[in-house]
Order: structure tokens, then C-alpha cells, then sequence
């Protein structure tokens, strides 16, 4: 069965695969036919970048034109891993991966099926495997709720981080981090001894400089909003989560993750995509501290997809 995704990726469609992250949507990154079927497939708009995926550092070198000394530091300790580079491109990559921008971003993922995939294939670009706008799959079932039950899956069980990856951007200083993910900005200036910026620059008519930076994402057909107070109901309309506030009220319908944001970041899409399963028409989460967000590697990672839910206007 692995032979026939490889044949299928080849011939310029597009299979979806698990990284340590979430599913990705794959397609072979030098195929401009099969680069927009991702943006076809996912309904994405196209001012919203790829990221290439490679199964080892040599396979970078056709997509980078510089790669900082800094950099090649973070690949030693951080690749494979959930860590995305944004690098300055070389002509040859395509503007549609790039959405026209001068920079293209690189991840070697961990999943072992991943890089047997990427190995035997090449380069590919591998967005999150679910509608755009959609919580992202963590599972299997994820990506065939999307896009239906024949939808070509490589089967990996569930995701092991369960939070896209951290997209650092080394193409010119300071670096920015444009999405917090699995790798935090205090490991990445640990490895380059210098401070990195976060932020977007996402903002009116130009294109996102890093996917998930744009648009409203990860959203399930339920109202996620913030728990404005700690008065927890019962109610079979709302799904709480919870990570500090253990309520004495243990009802079905309250999700608490002790403080153990590993969890909290490994169910997290999982749980949006149950309340729309289970007919919630809301899920409140209960913020985080600004103490939290600096003491909590993944705080960061967990709050950005949730304000991402959320929206602009809650």
C-alpha cells in the first residue's frame, strides 16, 4: 500500500501523511500541477505560503539560497523536529509555494513514515490535511472527515505533538518566530545565543510571510471563546477546557488537563472536533496568564491556535 501513495504523489496528486505535528497534505514541491491541488484541495487561499518538507539536509540546498550560520545550529539540534526555517529562496522554487514572496520555508519533519515518504519521493509541501479554516487532524478519521472516507491517507495513528510546528524566520535579523509551535523561543536562543522577535506580518493585501499568520484557522463548527469568568456550568451546550481551574463539579462536559500542557496540546484539535461531535454549540477555554506564557514552553503554541479559533471580534 506505501507503493501506491508513492506512485500516487509522483504522477502529481496529493496523499496526506502524519508528521509528529499533525497530518500533512502532500504533493511533490518541483510539480506546479500538483502544488495547486493543495490550494484546490484545501480551499486555501493563495496568499497563504507552503511549507517544504525534506527527509534530509541535502534536499534543502535546492530551496535555500542562504543559510545563516545560526541556522545551520538549529538544524543540528532541532531537525528532524517541529521547527520551520524561513530562508531566502532560490529562482527555481515555485511562486506558488511561496506566494511570491522572496523567502520559502523548510521543515524536516521526525515521523519515521514522513521520511520514507519524502526520501523516496522528494521535497514535499504538506500544509495541515483538513479544510482551510478547519481544526487541524491529528488522526486519520481527521482528514477523511474533510475530505471523505477514499481520500488517500498514509496511516500513522495519532500525531504525537498535536500543534503545528514552530516557524522561525532566518532570513534576515533579528530572526522572528511567526508561529509558536513545539520549539520555544527560549531553546532557540539557547542554540543561537541571541534574542529572536515574535510576530506576523500578515496584515492587509500582502501575503503571510509564514502559513497560519493570516487567516481565522482551526476552527470547529462550534463558537470557541475565551471563559470570561471561572462560573462552570454543566450545560450540554458548552465544552469547557480547563488547565488550572479544577472545578468541583466534575461533569461530562469539562475537560481539565492539570497543568499538563503536553496534553492540553496533544488533544487540543481532537477535543474541537469532538464538541462539534457531540453537539456543543460553544467550547470556552480558560485563558492563560502572562506569567504562564513566559514559565510554559507550549503556553505560547496552545494560546495562539486557540486565538486563531477565537477570531478578531470575540
Amino acid at each position: 500500500m506505501f507503493d501506491h501513495y508513492i506512485k500516487l504523489l509522483k504522477s502529481g496528486e496529493v496523499v496526506a501523511f502524519p508528521t509528529e505535528t499533525v497530518y500533512g497534505l502532500g504533493a511533490d514541491a518541483w510539480n506546479l500541477s500538483a502544488v495547486k491541488k493543495i490550494f484546490s484541495t484545501k480551499k486555501r487561499p493563495a496568499d497563504n505560503p507552503l511549507i517544504v518538507h525534506i527527509s534530509s539536509r541535502a534536499m534543502l540546498h535546492p530551496f535555500a539560497a542562504e543559510i545563516p550560520p545560526e541556522a545551520k545550529r538549529l538544524m543540528d539540534a532541532f531537525w528532524p523536529g517541529p521547527l520551520t526555517l524561513i530562508f531566502k529562496k532560490k529562482p527555481d522554487v515555485l511562486d506558488a509555494i511561496t506566494a511570491g514572496l522572496d523567502t520559502v520555508a523548510v521543515r524536516r519533519p521526525a515521523h519515521p513514515l514522513a521520511q520514507k515518504l519524502i526520501s523516496q519521493v522528494g521535497p514535499l509541501v504538506a500544509p495541515s490535511a483538513n479544510s482551510s479554516g478547519r481544526p487541524s487532524p491529528t488522526r486519520p478519521q481527521h482528514v477523511k472527515e474533510d475530505f471523505g472516507e477514499e481520500f488517500p491517507v498514509v496511516e500513522g495513528g495519532e500525531t504525537q505533538i498535536g500543534l503545528e510546528s514552530t516557524v522561525l524566520d532566518v532570513s534576515s535579523v533579528p530572526f522572528t518566530i511567526y508561529r509558536p509551535g513545539g520549539i520555544s523561543a527560549e531553546q532557540i536562543e539557547n542554540i543561537i545565543k541571541k534574542s529572536v522577535e515574535t510576530g506576523s506580518k500578515s496584515v492587509g493585501k500582502q501575503a503571510a510571510r509564514s502559513p497560519g499568520t493570516k487567516y481565522s484557522h482551526y476552527a470547529p463548527e462550534a463558537q470557541v471563546r475565551w471563559l470570561k469568568d471561572e462560573e462552570i456550568s454543566d450545560s450540554n451546550s458548552v465544552l469547557y477546557l480547563l488547565h488550572t481551574i479544577n472545578p468541583t463539579n466534575k461533569a461530562k462536559n469539562i475537560i481539565f488537563f492539570e497543568e499538563n500542557y503536553e496534553m492540553m496540546a496533544h488533544q487540543l484539535f481532537d477535543r474541537f472536533r469532538e464538541a462539534d461531535h457531540q453537539g456543543y454549540r460553544e467550547v470556552q477555554v480558560e485563558p492563560f496568564t502572562n506569567l504562564q506564557l513566559r514559565k510554559v514552553p507550549l503556553a505560547p503554541a496552545i494560546q495562539n491556535r486557540i486565538s486563531k479559533a477565537v477570531g478578531p471580534d470575540d
